[in-house]
């Protein structure tokens, strides 16, 4: 499934109040552990993120105390004790099989040593696959029988959404929009590779005019730097904007295409400015980019509020109108 398939299933595990335990499974770098991070703050609930890989069994289960002549497990600190929450055993698989057998009983009965789950929190794990070359060990039959398996994989159009949410920088969003095969490409041999991950790391590095090598490989920052020079082409997006685009062109080369509807997405500020800019577009482009262009605003306008004053200006022009009906369950207009 996609990371957003992933966050709709987990988001309806809560809301139906289902907490049979869930195990994660997917390349590093492709959010699964932000995406069960962004539920619980979305429910309002509690997130105890715990590593396991970083642990002793003696740190799950806690230490031994006597007490009147009976040795006692102290808990550790770090788990849940009341409210309602997700326990995220995160790396589960990286642990050794000591640390395993120990998270076993937490994931199978809710308890380890004296500690007990609370009721109303979730246990959910997470883990690499092999195939991924992550120095992971087998997941031992009971425990992986005892779990609900959901399979993510990296998905681009999950990652803009993701992206245009967090600002991610407009041209890092344009050039994976024309390479989207290097969204997610694992290089063994270098440290720096490319992840949806490492792309938002990029995005920081390069608003602050640094070379994105670090973040994603050697390869790909060439690749992008060669695709920056392309915004030398791009035309003026500020008069669209302000709805006086009618003498620019729409772009010939498909990698400034999609730099420019890229653009008009991200540079449109208000409800008026996303209109004129999806008003050019119906004009000057094909189908198939307005469609891009009105999934991605719309998404935005949504989440700034101003869906409403943009849905306003849109039902007054029965061209747009026209082009909406043919869209409309795509766009969710």
């Amino acid at each position: 499934m996609t990371p957003t398939q992933l966050k709709n299933y987990l988001n309806q595990l809560i809301s139906q109040n289902i907490k049979i335990s869930t195990m994660i499974w997917g390349a590093p770098g492709i959010g699964k552990s932000s995406i069960v991070a962004q539920l619980a703050q979305e429910h309002e609930i509690d997130f105890v993120d715990v590593r396991l890989s970083q642990l002793a069994p003696t740190d799950l289960r806690g230490l031994p105390v006597a007490i009147d002549g009976i040795s006692k497990w102290y808990p550790p600190e770090f788990l849940p004790r009341k409210g309602k929450g997700i326990l995220f055993m995160d790396e589960l698989n990286m642990a050794p099989p000591a640390l395993q057998g120990v998270a076993q009983q937490l994931i199978l009965d809710r308890r380890v040593g004296s500690y007990i789950v609370p009721e109303d929190w979730y246990v959910w794990a997470a883990g690499n696959r092999k195939e991924d070359r992550a120095a992971v060990f087998d997941m031992p039959t009971p425990l992986a029988n005892r779990f609900l398996h959901l399979q993510v994989e990296a998905d681009f159009d999950s990652f803009k959404a993701h992206a245009l949410e967090k600002q991610v920088h407009e041209q890092i969003i344009a050039f994976l929009s024309f390479r989207s095969t290097l969204l997610h490409k694992l290089d063994p041999q270098q440290p720096a590779w490319c992840s949806p991950r490492s792309w938002v790391m990029a995005s920081d590095l390069h608003y602050a005019g640094l070379d994105i090598a670090s973040a994603v490989g050697e390869g790909a920052a060439a690749e992008f730097a060669a695709y920056i020079t392309l915004y030398k082409t791009l035309p003026n997006l500020e008069p669209i904007l302000q709805g006086n685009g009618n003498a620019i062109a729409f772009p010939e080369e498909p990698s400034v295409r999609y730099a420019t509807t890229t653009g008009l997405t991200v540079r449109a500020t208000d409800a008026n400015q996303a209109y004129n800019a999806f008003n050019w577009l119906s004009e000057k482009a094909t189908a198939e980019w307005v469609q891009l262009f009105a999934v991605d605003m719309f998404r935005q306008m949504r989440s700034r509020g101003q869906m409403g004053a943009l849905a306003k200006l849109v039902k007054q022009d029965s061209q747009l109108q026209k082009f909406l009906k043919d869209f409309q369950e795509l766009v969710g207009f």
